[in-house]
């Protein structure tokens, strides 16, 4: 699946889970792409808008992998893609809807 394909896929994922995905401008010396955040009780993903459409989907896929995806239909691919990031990340609490 190409990256845009595979980011459009995964935000749509996260929509459904209740998590905010934003696209910021990150400045000063910042390592990575971003990631997975809680704010005042809600889940976030944060991604820096400069970083090419493959490293947006592998931020939103490790994102994802420490999330209970169980409930909502995912393609095969995207599922394959945090199965293999859970198998280097433990998954955390699922956010409240």
């Amino acid at each position: 699946m190409k990256p845009e394909k595979m980011t459009e896929a995964l935000e749509q994922a996260a929509a459904q889970l209740g998590v905010q995905v934003r696209y910021e401008t990150m400045t000063g010396e910042v390592s990575g792409a971003g990631g997975l955040c809680k704010v005042k009780g809600q889940w976030w993903v944060i991604i820096d808008r400069k970083v090419p459409p493959a490293e947006r989907a592998a931020t939103l896929t490790a994102a994802l992998a420490q999330l209970d995806t169980d409930g909502i239909y995912l393609p095969p691919e995207v599922r394959d893609a945090i199965a293999a990031a859970r198998a280097v990340r433990p998954t955390a609490e699922a956010p409240a809807s």
